[in-house]
């Protein structure tokens, strides 16, 4: 079982959105790292909306890490790129609940994707 330190100095800002500052591991075994998930389905479809989008994205995640065995609580790291600046609330309340609780270390970008129709990626690093 890996042990999970976060670490949040009372010298930087407070996170804000969910996740820790730093989080540190020891005593892993294995360290997965996850692909930029986009938001289709497994048929190709896109689903209509950011939100039905981001909750797909995060489909894609849980399921790449119940591919090697993992859950979200093996999340150490997670980078999500929007497409538009207000995106940013909705990201948070859906990654929360998608996490259940669990709060990674995280970057959130605004940036372009490869095809238009996709509103956000988001790529993660688990650790056991």
């Amino acid at each position: 079982m890996i042990q999970v330190t976060c670490h949040n100095p009372a010298s930087v800002h407070a996170p804000s959105g969910g996740y820790s500052m730093g989080l540190e591991i020891s005593q892993h075994r294995r360290l997965l790292f996850i692909s930029g998930q986009v938001p289709e389905n497994p048929d190709g479809s896109v689903p209509d909306g950011f939100e039905a989008q981001c909750e797909q994205a995060w489909r894609n995640v849980i399921a790449v890490l119940e591919a090697a065995g993992l859950g979200v609580g093996h999340l150490v790291r997670t980078t999500t790129f929007l497409t538009d600046r207000d995106q940013v609330v909705a990201n948070r309340a859906i990654r929360r609940r998608m996490l259940a609780g669990h709060e990674p270390a995280l970057t959130v970008m605004v940036a372009e994707t490869i095809d238009g129709k996709w509103l956000l990626e988001i790529e993660a690093i688990a650790a056991e």
